[in-house]
């Protein structure tokens, strides 16, 4: 560890007083989540939901009082709302509320009166991939396809979004931390022409995440508020697996061009990436296509076509659906390898016939997302409405 310690921290932080308690944030127990690792810092501020628009500017003193010493390279705080507390009771204080209800954070960006400012300005599109459950490679699927759209001469960015599990460094091969010429502004990592953004560049990868759903929100929301991705013209965003508060989170404030779903042929997996394809139709935003990934597996020694999982299944629940199958790749060990390598196969061998499967995809994903700019624009964030 640097030179910094939490100890040190939380004493900037009791200098930091919350306006209408007059205590410190520190005092009042609003502070959680303190991450320190080789100079970068993250935390998160309690607050009540209620008052939360009107702490910014407590959350970016706390940011430069822990800024200002020695050894800390970069900050990263953000508010975040667990419950509503009755007045002057601290943020995270019981209301009697039922069990397990919690208060949406405040969302970076919001204004009043609800409109909502752009929250990737330069980004032209922003398209989330993913998939209803794990382990159906939807992380390998995400950096294949951004490295054929980059290969097409394209800009392109990788939010990772998996805040538990986060997989882009390893992927993209990238190490190191992400530089900070303001103390507020994170420069996201690059390789292969990628621009990347991840939760494994702030942490160690073997350091569980133990944040609870506001946090996640509030995270993602920074990571993409916070970061100068410059001028872009697609942000892939690699999504945890289910329907979850990430999912949400990106569905509602982000104002997405599309998803694409990821798929195993087997009818397990293809029900659960029905039930994602379907939040992001309640959330209207338009699915470009499912793609079915370990289609098949070819024998490198006698050529012999193995189905493990099946075949066909996205492509025919795609045609159930109405919506375009966007393509089908195998199961090989190369991709695999390469993966785990950080040489993803579309840059280490952009010849081989699994990578020109991802190129062709990445190529119709393209269309579709031209087609949706071309037709309307940017897409407004949605809202939803819970009944």
């Amino acid at each position: 560890m640097s030179g910094v310690s939490e100890a040190s921290i939380l004493a900037a932080l009791k200098g930091i007083v919350e306006p209408s308690r007059k205590q410190d944030i520190v005092t009042l127990g609003m502070i959680s989540g303190l991450v320190v690792k080789d100079g970068n810092v993250g935390f998160a501020i309690e607050v009540d939901p209620r008052e939360g628009a009107g702490l910014e500017p407590l959350r970016k003193a706390a940011e430069q009082a822990v800024h200002a010493l020695d050894g800390v390279t970069s900050v990263t705080a953000v508010l975040t709302a667990e419950r509503a507390g009755p007045a002057g009771a601290p943020a995270g204080a019981s209301t009697g509320a039922a069990p397990g209800k919690a208060a949406a954070p405040q969302r970076p960006g919001a204004q009043a009166g609800g409109a909502q400012q752009a929250m990737v300005p330069g980004v032209r599109s922003i398209v989330a991939v993913a998939s209803g459950k794990g382990g159906v490679g939807k992380s390998t699927t995400t950096t294949n396809l951004a490295l054929g759209l980059a290969a097409a001469g394209l800009k392109v960015g990788v939010l990772d979004a998996d805040i538990y599990g986060p997989s882009q460094p390893r992927m993209l091969g990238i190490s190191g931390r992400p530089s900070s010429p303001d103390g507020k502004t994170l420069n996201p990592m690059e390789n292969y022409g990628v621009k990347c953004m991840s939760m494994g560049f702030l942490v160690a990868e073997d350091t569980p995440m133990i944040w609870r759903g506001p946090m996640v929100q509030s995270a993602l929301q920074q990571m993409l508020r916070d970061v100068d991705w410059g001028e872009l013209d697609i942000l892939m965003v690699d999504m945890p697996p289910g329907t979850g508060d990430a999912q949400l989170t990106m569905a509602q404030q982000v104002p997405l061009t599309g998803a694409v779903i990821v798929s195993t042929p087997q009818d397990i997996a293809l029900l659960d990436a029905r039930k994602g394809l379907n939040m992001f139709r309640k959330v209207d935003v338009p699915v470009l296509g499912i793609v079915e990934n370990m289609s098949m597996f070819i024998c490198p020694n006698c050529g012999h076509e193995s189905h493990i999982f099946g075949h066909g299944g996205a492509r025919r629940e795609a045609e159930k659906l109405g919506m375009e199958f966007l393509g089908e790749v195998p199961l090989d060990i190369e991709i695999r390898e390469t993966s785990d390598g950080g040489r993803p196969v579309v840059v280490s061998n952009p010849d081989a016939a699994h990578a020109q499967a991802y190129a062709a995809i990445a190529r119709r994903v393209w269309d579709k997302v031209s087609q949706q700019i071309d037709a309307g624009g940017a897409r407004k964030a949605p809202q939803i409405v819970m009944q």
